[in-house]
């Protein structure tokens, strides 16, 4: 159960870039929560991917020399969650199909990538805390500031360009 749980129902063996495919995987696994519970559903799931992802990643990596085997994507499915949270909400207070707002999904995807593959500033430090809680914190850390610029995004699209 916790290897399914870690490669996200075994997501993390696609090669080449196993991180990718978890957040690849990750949007269409967000549009059928969202789907089946809106934007509350998407956040309830976030959290439990990240109470079962360090529960499993600690499971999964005990004894073991690799604290983030490549294989764990768990923490790239959170992270890609949080990281669509304000287009989830957005979606519902403007009363469209999650969708319609497919730039934001665009966005939400590349901004997390990249911040998780450049690891800078905080997503860094918490990569290097080592342990199950450094390998779900960066991707968190990583999913709030690709929220962010997701925001940002919508919001220099809509005050600027209409």
């Amino acid at each position: 159960m916790t290897h399914l749980i870690a490669t996200f129902f075994y997501v993390g063996h696609l090669r080449p870039a196993p991180g990718t495919w978890g957040s690849l995987a990750a949007l269409p696994a967000a549009w059928l929560i969202y789907g089946l519970t809106g934007p509350g559903g998407l956040l309830v799931a976030v959290i439990l991917s990240y109470a079962l992802g360090v529960w499993a990643t600690g499971v999964e990596t005990k004894g073991k020399d690799n604290h983030d085997p490549s294989e764990i994507v768990i923490d790239e499915v959170a992270g890609q969650w949080i990281a669509l949270l304000p287009v989830a909400f957005g979606a519902q207070m403007m009363g469209v199909s999650i969708t319609a707002l497919w730039p934001g999904w665009i966005a939400a995807f590349l901004l997390f990538r990249l911040f998780d593959i450049t690891k800078w500033g905080p997503v860094g430090w918490a990569d290097r805390m080592h342990g199950p809680t450094g390998v779900m914190l960066d991707d968190v850390i990583a999913g709030v500031f690709a929220a962010t610029g997701v925001i940002a995004f919508a919001a220099l699209y809509h005050v600027v360009l209409m």
